[in-house]
C-alpha cells in the first residue's frame, strides 16, 4: 500500500524562470514523445508516477525523452559508464549564463559563441545552448572517447551539425591552450569541473549521496553513474583545477568576454577570489543556483570589464 501521497509545489521555484523543467515531469507527455520510456515508468511508494532513478537505463531513457520533447533532439546516447547528466540543472547554467552576457536585463542574447570546457560524451550544454538560444559552440575534452560520442550526437541531429564543433585537448595540463585558436573570440566559456581530489573521495561522495536518497546504507555505486575519472576528480580537486583555469585565462583574456565555471564547494570561493584579484580581472560575479536541496554557484570573471 503506498505511503500517504505527497503534496508537490506546482513549480520548482528554485530553477531559473526560463527553465523548461520547472514543473514535475509529465510522463504521459514524455512517453508520447518517446514510447520506449513506458517500460520504465512506475508508481512509486508515494503513489506518484515516476521512474526508478537508481536504474541507469531508466534515467538514460528519461533524458532521451526530455531532449526529444523539449529540445527536438531525435538521437542521443552515451557510452557505458559515462556520466548521465541531470538535464534541469544543466539547463539552469545555460539560462544564467545567458543573463550574464545579455546587453540589457531580460534581453535574450543571440549570435553567441561559447566554449564548453569538458564537453563530455553527453554534449548536454551545447545541445541546450543551441536549441534554446541558437548559440554556436566549441566543446573540448581530454577524453577521445567522449569527443567521439559527442561528435556522434552532433552528426545524428541535423539541427546541431553546423553549430557545434568538438576539439580534443591533447595536453591534459592545459585548459584553454591548444583549444582557443589565434584570432578566435568567444563571448563565454563554461565548465563543469571535476569536483573531487581522488577516486576514493569521488566514490565516497557517490555512496553518501545514494545512501541519503535511498534512506539506507548503500555499499556500491552503479557503474553507469560512476563516470570516468576525468569527469569526477583530478589531482587537487576543484580548487586546484579552477586555480589553474584562472591563471591560464590571463593569457586569453582578450579572446573571451566571460570565463565561467560551476563551483560546487562554497568553501573554495574565498581562495578563488584571492586568485582572481592576483590576475587583475576587471569584473567578478557569483551567481547562485538552486536545484531542490542542492545549492551550487557559477563563478564568472572578465578581463574586459
Amino acid at each position: 500500500m503506498p505511503k500517504e501521497k505527497r503534496i508537490h509545489a506546482p513549480v520548482k521555484s528554485g530553477l531559473h524562470p526560463r527553465n523548461l523543467h520547472r514543473e514535475r515531469y509529465d510522463f504521459e507527455l514524455l512517453t508520447e514523445s518517446l514510447p520506449e520510456l513506458k517500460a520504465f515508468v512506475i508508481t512509486n511508494k508515494f503513489g506518484d508516477t515516476s521512474i526508478d532513478f537508481f536504474d541507469p537505463k531508466a534515467v538514460i531513457s528519461l533524458n532521451k525523452a526530455l531532449l526529444k520533447q523539449y529540445y527536438n533532439i531525435d538521437w542521443w546516447s552515451i557510452p557505458e559508464n559515462y556520466l548521465c547528466p541531470p538535464i534541469p540543472g544543466r539547463a539552469d547554467y545555460i539560462h544564467y549564463a545567458a543573463d550574464l552576457i545579455a546587453a540589457n536585463p531580460g534581453q535574450i542574447p543571440q549570435q553567441v559563441k561559447c566554449l564548453d570546457i569538458g564537453v563530455g560524451a553527453n554534449c548536454i550544454y551545447p545541445i541546450i545552448g543551441h536549441q534554446v538560444y541558437e548559440w554556436t559552440f566549441v566543446g573540448s575534452d581530454i577524453d577521445l572517447k567522449a569527443i567521439a560520442a559527442a561528435q556522434k550526437i552532433v552528426a545524428n541531429n541535423p539541427s546541431l551539425k553546423e553549430h557545434i564543433s568538438l576539439r580534443h585537448q591533447s595536453n591534459p595540463k592545459n585548459i584553454f591552450a591548444g583549444i582557443i585558436l589565434e584570432g578566435e573570440f568567444f563571448d563565454l566559456s563554461i565548465c563543469n569541473p571535476p569536483f573531487h581530489a581522488s577516486s576514493k573521495e569521488a566514490w565516497a561522495s557517490s555512496i553518501r549521496k545514494l545512501s541519503n536518497l535511498k534512506g539506507k546504507k548503500v555499499k556500491e555505486v552503479t557503474l553507469n553513474f560512476g563516470g570516468q575519472s576525468n569527469e569526477l576528480w583530478c589531482d587537487g580537486g576543484e580548487l586546484k583545477f579552477l586555480t589553474n583555469m584562472i591563471f591560464e585565462s590571463r593569457r586569453f583574456g582578450r579572446q573571451c568576454r566571460w570565463f565561467t565555471s560551476l563551483v560546487s564547494k562554497e568553501a573554495n570561493l574565498p581562495e578563488l577570489y584571492k586568485i582572481l584579484d592576483k590576475v587583475h580581472v576587471k569584473s567578478i560575479k557569483t551567481i547562485e543556483m538552486s536545484q531542490g536541496n542542492k545549492i551550487s554557484r557559477i563563478l564568472a570573471w572578465s578581463f574586459l570589464g
